[in-house]
């Protein structure tokens, strides 16, 4: 593979460790609207990097009739009062990112989430300055994780090929989309939302593609970035 020139993360259970909050949301506006025995477990299985407007359709698949117009937003309000309090960036984001830059390596931001959710996150997390203009949404393209239509779009803004690009995620549907870039895909298990599951998943993901699994952010620069 040709030498990385930019590195592309997935922004929850990646960067900032969310995904427990996220998780928790939606089971709790799900379980609102007619779905009462849905568990953390079920919505992480079925959902871990799944756009918001794939998530409705699944609901609406289930449930036979329409989301409430107003679902999406109330996830994330309940989302963001969560975060308020709780939400930490990951154990060695900084570090990682600030190699990377030292690198001359360009990075951006390619998460299934919505524009208002990953700027909130991004804000919350300590980490707006450091995507200022290179933060892209689901929202914004055709289509969602697995497709590769998100990773492609960061690639042309950052003006990189998609082969020189490099993808850390850390779901399977995230590896699947970046695979379908043609991006190297590294999986990455490291969140709270994977604790005691990590062995199990690390499977998914080099099912769904990746090249490597890492399990620590300061093992990632090597697997990003190697040979």
């Amino acid at each position: 593979m040709s030498p990385v020139r930019a590195v592309i993360f997935d922004l929850d259970g990646c960067l900032v460790d969310s995904e427990p909050h996220s998780l928790a949301a939606l089971v709790g506006e799900m379980q609102t609207i007619g779905l009462p025995r849905t568990t953390v477990e079920e919505v992480r299985e079925r959902f871990l990097g799944v756009s918001m407007a794939d998530i409705c359709r699944d609901i609406e698949r289930r449930t036979g009739g329409p989301v409430p117009a107003d679902f999406i937003d109330r996830v994330e309000a309940r989302l963001f009062r969560a975060y308020a309090l709780r939400l930490r960036p990951m154990t060695g984001a900084d570090r990682l990112l600030d190699r990377l830059e030292a690198a001359g390596l360009a990075m951006a931001i390619a998460t299934g989430g919505s524009v208002l959710r990953m700027h909130e996150t991004l804000r919350l997390g300590g980490l707006a300055s450091r995507f200022a203009g290179r933060a892209f949404s689901a929202d914004e393209v055709p289509r969602g994780k697995p497709a590769p239509d998100l990773f492609l779009k960061a690639a042309a803004v950052l003006g990189v090929p998609p082969d020189r690009c490099a993808v850390l995620e850390d779901s399977p549907h995230g590896i699947a989309g970046a695979c379908a870039a043609g991006m190297r895909a590294v999986g990455f298990t490291g969140g709270s939302h994977l604790e005691g599951l990590q062995a199990a998943h690390r499977g998914l993901l080099l099912e769904a593609g990746a090249s490597q699994v890492v399990g620590r952010l300061d093992e990632a620069f090597a697997a990003l970035c190697g040979p």
